[in-house]
């Protein structure tokens, strides 16, 4: 595989990977928010896990997200 190639590979999946991720934490915050759970000016701590058997790949990727 070329590097073109596996930099195409890698981006397309990043861009299908991003917009889920996107459409499901605007999801459950606006929930939070609805439900009283979540507050302007919270942090938001969350965990990213990618994953693949064949290489052994399992990385948890945390960062946080300011309300």
């Amino acid at each position: 595989m070329t590097e073109a190639a596996l930099k195409k590979a890698i981006d397309q999946f990043l861009a299908n990977v991003g917009a889920n991720v996107r459409r499901e934490l605007e999801k459950v915050v606006r929930q939070g928010f609805a439900g009283g759970k979540l507050h302007n000016g919270e942090s938001l701590t969350t965990a990213v896990t990618l994953s693949n058997q064949k290489v052994e790949l399992d990385v948890t990727i945390f960062s946080t997200i300011e309300l």
